[in-house]
């Protein structure tokens, strides 16, 4: 996981609890795991670097200079990385060929922009706006804004989910559902105060969902999208990751700890850990 206030990456072995520490420059906030599966991708957007870990150990394989990394993601393909900027409202696209990165363009999308998904065909790019209250839709081969969606208040989390788009509405409670036919979001879901991040249950197809303010996770029914089950926890719950038990891991900002959670019980236990934790992914080996 990320400690973004203490500049960290923390590996942790779930079942130990062992942890240890690698430093990085200023402040990471969010990673991903490569296609293959080989490397994880940490951007440090205060300190304008990409650090690319072995998934194992947390060791540094490499850095690379990126502009302000703040969220990232592949595209189902696994050909491009999308990057978003928050600070310096740009969308930047990167070419992978599985070993490194090529730059192949930038757009100015917006003010402050957030969080990031695809099109199941890898041809568009999903981002959350979180000083407009929109969404737009970004065509990744012309690098242009194809179209926008009012969503709310300080949008942040984005899912593509069966021909629709979730936002995670932060300066709301609810989730707002937009069609990409009509370019209308047409529908909300309550979960809770300062909703935030999406996720999708790799094993029972669950769509969890963190309200940091009401500090709870929601879980909505993948047909229906109704809410069928809430989890409180304190503390102000941020990224999620799934274990190979089906335990959800949860970093809680607010209070340095990191939450497991059995989803079958309830039961919750928490681990102490570095300020602000935020991106949080389990690995084989760990959680890192």
């Amino acid at each position: 996981m990320l400690n973004s206030r203490d500049s960290n990456v923390e590996v942790m072995d779930p079942g130990s609890g062992v942890q240890h520490r690698v430093p990085v420059l200023r402040e990471p906030h969010h990673l991903v795991l490569t296609p293959a599966r080989d490397l994880i991708l940490v951007g440090d957007s205060g300190g304008n670097e990409m650090f690319l870990l072995d998934p194992r150990t947390g060791e540094v394989r490499r850095r690379e200079a990126i502009s302000n990394p703040y969220n990232l993601g592949f595209t189902p393909d696994g050909r491009r990385l999308v990057v978003t900027s928050l600070r310096r409202n740009q969308v930047d696209v990167y070419g992978w060929d599985g070993m490194a990165l090529s730059f192949e363009g930038r757009l100015r999308a917006g003010s402050m922009p957030s969080h990031v998904t695809f099109s199941p065909d890898s041809r568009f790019a999903f981002v959350t706006l979180q000083g407009e209250a929109a969404a737009v839709a970004i065509d990744l081969e012309t690098r242009t804004e194809v179209w926008r969606a009012e969503v709310g208040s300080e949008p942040a989390g984005i899912l593509w989910h069966r021909g629709r788009i979730l936002v995670g509405v932060m300066g709301g409670d609810f989730v707002a559902v937009v069609d990409p036919a009509t370019r209308r979001a047409d529908r909300r879901i309550t979960v809770g105060r300062g909703a935030h991040a999406l996720f999708m249950g790799p094993q029972d197809g669950l769509i969890y969902v963190t309200s940091r303010v009401d500090s709870r996770i929601t879980a909505l029914d993948p047909e229906t999208l109704d809410p069928r089950r809430v989890y409180e926890i304190g503390g102000g719950p941020d990224c999620l990751t799934f274990d190979a038990d089906g335990k959800i891991w949860a970093t809680l900002r607010w209070v340095g700890r990191v939450a497991s959670l059995d989803p079958r019980s309830g039961s919750v236990r928490t681990t102490r850990v570095g300020r602000s934790p935020h991106g949080i992914l389990f690995t084989a080996a760990a959680v890192a």
